[in-house]
């Protein structure tokens, strides 16, 4: 059983300076790796919404509409020291000049990990899901009773889901998310022809209203020294 028990996700818009290459190489080569000396850090990953995954987002709320940049932390307990030790590593980084470049944050919110479940064909549990290969994922963003991924699971493409639910008090720097779930659909399909075979499972997920969308979006996996590959425009 995995020790994950919280995911936290930071969201972030494209550079307005364009250096969104730059960004994803120092994050990739000199953020990221800092992270591991954190007790409690089992996994970080980076993607991106590139000119074709923005394109076939089924849907975007304004909330986060502006998204085009995503990493996420997985954290094992105790997570309270884990997300002090986060906080503090950062502000440290940033004393020292080892944070020069800045995406626009759109929210970094954490949420407490549900579940999980992988097709049929992908053979590995869902526990270790985020550490098999991906070629991205398609992110759920959703208000409401939380709907079972089977549906999922059934279009090509699709390696496995990770759900999660909001909370309000994992730490006082995070946002609130506790009227929100969240599903991380792992993607061995490519993540824009994955996403247009979507709608079609996703409309009767939404259709009585007791969950509703707030972002249905693919985002593909960034390949260290293949910065140029995952940007978004």
């Amino acid at each position: 059983m995995t020790e994950v028990r919280v995911g936290v996700f930071s969201m972030s818009a494209r550079a307005p300076a364009g250096f969104d290459r730059d960004y994803l190489e120092w994050h990739g080569l000199d953020h990221l790796p800092e992270q591991y000396r954190i007790d409690g850090l089992r996994n970080g990953t980076r993607w991106v919404s590139t000119p074709a995954c923005r394109a076939a987002r089924a849907t975007s709320d304004p909330r986060y509409d502006a998204v085009d940049h995503i990493v996420a932390y997985l954290f094992a307990a105790p997570v309270d020291v884990a997300l002090d030790r986060f906080f503090t590593l950062g502000a440290e980084l940033r004393e020292a000049g080892r944070m020069p470049l800045r995406l626009p944050l759109v929210e970094l919110a954490g949420f407490v990990r549900r579940g999980g479940a992988t097709a049929a064909r992908a053979l590995v549990d869902a526990d270790v899901l985020p550490w098999r290969p991906t070629r991205g994922i398609y992110l759920l963003i959703e208000r409401g009773t939380p709907a079972p991924p089977d549906a999922l699971l059934d279009v090509p493409g699709v390696a496995g889901v990770w759900s999660f639910e909001g909370t309000d008090s994992l730490h006082e720097r995070l946002a609130a998310t506790d009227d929100l779930r969240l599903t991380v659909a792992y993607l061995d399909g490519d993540p824009p022809d994955v996403a247009a075979r979507l709608p079609e499972v996703l409309a009767p997920r939404w259709a009585s209203g007791a969950t509703s969308p707030l972002l249905a979006a693919p985002f593909v996996t960034v390949v260290p020294w293949r910065w140029d590959a995952a940007l978004p425009g």
